[in-house]
């Protein structure tokens, strides 16, 4: 399991790299009950909230996912995944919570409804591109 060293623009986010996947986590705001607001959101299967805070972080994070050779690895013909060929959906602002959200390849699915808050989630390597594409066009055009 590969870790990538975090930089500076990686925030809190930290990434290692997992066969076919990239496991991203983020490190709480602060150490107690109301921690769970701040994290990251997943859909199993489904889809990804992110904190309008940590996005600049995340999308530093794909950044540096790109850069290894497990990514590349990824890219090559033959090597994809059918959940892969998956796509993001445009990126949707929620702003009574605060959290950007959208649809698309994010975790393993586990059959239980709606975002819940979680530290770490996985990504396929080979969807990291186009996550990454989708999250700078929408930080661009804020």
């Amino acid at each position: 399991m590969p870790v990538i060293c975090p930089t500076r623009a990686m925030e809190r986010w930290t990434v290692r790299t997992e066969g076919t996947e990239a496991v991203f986590s983020c490190a709480p705001l602060v150490e107690d009950h109301t921690a769970a607001r701040a994290l990251p959101r997943v859909w199993a299967g489904r889809g990804l909230g992110v904190s309008d805070v940590d996005l600049s972080g995340l999308i530093a994070s794909l950044g540096e996912v790109m850069k290894t050779p497990a990514y590349w690895w990824s890219r090559t013909p033959g090597s994809h995944h059918p959940e892969a060929a998956t796509t993001w959906s445009r990126p949707r602002q929620d702003h009574d919570d605060g959290f950007v959200y959208l649809t698309g390849p994010c975790g393993r699915e586990t059959g239980q409804p709606g975002y819940r808050p979680v530290v770490s989630f996985s990504i396929e390597l080979a969807s990291v591109r186009d996550l990454r594409i989708r999250l700078t066009a929408y930080r661009h055009a804020g």
